[in-house]
């Protein structure tokens, strides 16, 4: 019988074996090749993400640079704050985690889920994203005592800047504050979280100041628990700055100022060193540190005394008759002063239909050079003024340092006003008249000056000439930024008046005369406001505030080879004498008399009243 197998047609037809061998080869092909993918192309790429679950790298904060007064005493600290930290990577329920969050700090909700939109972009899923920036000690124990619970949580220890003085230093330190949206966007190397210099030296020496951040490697489980760390790169402080600023006289001068809105300036007129720069009213810099809320900040910004005003350098005045001093170098820069030649002053003076009056009702008389500083003769000024013009005296002006900002290390200088006739056409589209020379001539018109430009000035009248920039940090080098266009002769004709201002009975400056000491100076009143004839005829005290008339006071003072100058504006202070005299005396006694108490320093609150 016939093998029945032998038959062609009942054997497995070769075609779908093929195909089977076909398939089997594909998948080994596409197996070889994610294999290959995985292990050769991808191998190192994933190894390192395998890694980075057990080994994260963390920044470790650097501390900023110390600030101290040029006697060594620290004003502005660091002190251990505490941050919460989320780490994404480690958070099994976002919405919930925020919610405990909200919980424990009382932070609300929705603030913490738009920080945490805003920082995601920024910050690595294994990083933690500071969610909270402070933490007081109750709710540390909070996040550590429900870890396990809450996965993903992270306290955050950096430093905080702590103001030891508070408000005493305030417009020359500044405050720090969280690095904003734009800070991040111009300076790569900051992150979410990092404090920066947000006024101030803090704003303008930020560089100097911050540091470098270190490298720290964590080993953590899968619940995100660290297991060790060590540190890869330590971070490095920033630099430590020494003020010129001599803490005791900024004291005992801040107290002349108490109640009032004015500053002083006290500058070292061969270095150009600031010993003090007073501004009051002040703030506290420490509020900024620890964050205002909302209300806190709308009721700084709109207070009516302006607080954050720096009113040595951001705020500008009528320099009144203090710009006499400026006349006097005008005339001689121009060669059409001569001192020993007199005016004559019975009280006022006419132009044209308009009478332009002097402060003392019956005149001074006849009166040169030297008794119309000491006397402070408006009339004196109003012929000179008309002698030289605008053109004349604003080009001393800009000359010594007016009408532009000083270069000083502070955020938002104003450069003030010196006016021109170009100024004024294209300001009000009018022309200069021959009345404004005499208003120009007193300090008053369109006339604005910063305290700060005044005590470079007068410095310059005492040391030889020199515009010197004024400067904060002690020790730094001297810059001169231009020379008086007069000569020793004529700086020290002006001088002498300065002095005899003081020490003649009939100075206007008498107030400051010390013994030992050698001082000179020249008062200032500016009118804020035209005084009809019934304000002038009102009792000084029944007088509106906001018109009573600015106090300057502007000198030096000399003992032996040291010498300073000294600048006083009270706001609304009414006679430069009494306004700002009292303010010069009391620095004038600080530092050639020992006369003053040095400050003391304001306690930190308790940790766990900063929320």
């Amino acid at each position: 019988m016939a093998n029945l197998y032998d038959s062609r047609g009942q054997q497995p037809p070769r075609s779908g074996l093929i195909l089977l061998q076909v398939i089997v080869l594909v998948l080994f092909c596409t197996f070889s090749l994610r294999l290959w993918y995985l292990q050769v192309h991808k191998g190192e790429e994933y190894a390192e993400k395998a890694k980075e679950n057990q080994l994260r790298l963390e920044p470790v904060f650097a501390p900023r640079g110390l600030i101290l007064d040029r006697g060594g005493t620290m004003v502005a600290v660091n002190e251990p704050a505490y941050a919460l930290g989320l780490v994404r990577e480690d958070v099994k329920n976002l919405e919930a985690t925020l919610a405990h969050i909200s919980e424990i700090t009382g932070a609300p909700a929705d603030k913490l889920l738009d920080t945490y939109k805003r920082a995601r972009k920024r910050v690595k899923p294994f990083e933690p994203l500071l969610i909270v920036p402070d933490l007081n000690f109750e709710q540390v124990a909070a996040v550590e005592s429900d870890h396990l619970r809450w996965p993903g949580l992270e306290i955050v220890i950096r430093s905080r800047r702590y103001y030891k003085f508070g408000q005493l230093l305030a417009h020359v330190l500044g405050y720090v504050g969280d690095a904003s949206e734009d800070d991040l966007e111009k300076d790569s190397s900051l992150a979410l979280g990092d404090y920066v210099g947000k006024n101030g030296l803090e704003q303008m020496l930020e560089r100097r100041l911050r540091g470098a951040k270190g490298v720290r490697q964590l080993e953590v489980d899968a619940t995100g628990r660290r297991l060790s760390d060590a540190l890869l790169k330590k971070p490095k402080s920033g630099e430590d700055i020494v003020l010129s600023v001599d803490l005791g006289l900024q004291a005992t001068v801040a107290r002349q100022l108490e109640g009032k809105s004015g500053s002083v300036v006290v500058m070292d007129p061969d270095t150009g060193e600031l010993l003090a720069l007073v501004s009051a009213p002040s703030f506290d810099s420490n509020a900024f540190t620890a964050g205002l809320t909302p209300e806190q900040w709308k009721d700084l910004r709109d207070d009516p005394m302006h607080p954050l005003q720096n009113r040595a350098t951001q705020s500008v005045y009528p320099p009144g008759s203090v710009f006499k001093l400026v006349m006097a170098g005008a005339g001689f820069a121009a060669g059409l002063l001569d001192p020993r030649e007199t005016a004559f002053c019975q009280g006022s003076l006419a132009l044209g239909s308009h009478v332009f009056r002097c402060w003392r009702k019956g005149g001074h008389g006849s009166v040169d050079l030297n008794q119309g500083l000491v006397q402070s003769c408006d009339v004196y000024f109003y012929k000179l003024g008309m002698k030289l013009s605008v053109d004349r005296i604003s080009s001393f002006s800009f000359a010594a340092g007016f009408g532009k900002p000083t270069g000083i290390d502070l955020p938002h200088e104003k450069g003030g006003t010196i006016p021109t006739r170009e100024w004024k056409l294209k300001r009000f589209g009018e022309k200069w008249t021959k009345g404004e020379d005499l208003n120009f001539a007193i300090g008053q018109g369109y006339t604005q000056v910063s305290p700060l430009q005044v005590a470079r000035y007068i410095s310059a009248l005492i040391n030889g000439g020199k515009l010197m920039k004024p400067n904060l940090i002690h020790g730094d080098p001297p810059v001169v930024q231009g020379r008086l266009p007069l000569t020793e002769a004529q700086q020290a004709i002006i001088k002498r008046a300065m002095i005899d201002t003081v020490e003649d009975p009939r100075g206007t400056c008498r107030r400051i005369l010390t013994p030992g000491v050698v001082a000179g100076a020249k008062t200032g009143t500016a009118q804020v406001v035209r005084l009809t004839d019934e304000l002038k005829a009102m009792p000084e005290s029944k007088i509106p505030y906001h018109m009573r008339d600015h106090a300057w006071m502007a000198g030096f003072a000399e003992q032996g080879d040291r010498r300073v100058v000294i600048v006083a504006m009270i706001e609304h202070g009414l006679h430069g004498a009494s306004g700002a005299g009292p303010s010069l005396k009391a620095a004038i006694d600080y530092i050639f008399l020992g006369k003053g108490v040095g400050p003391a320093p304001e306690e930190p609150e308790a940790p766990e009243n900063d929320e």
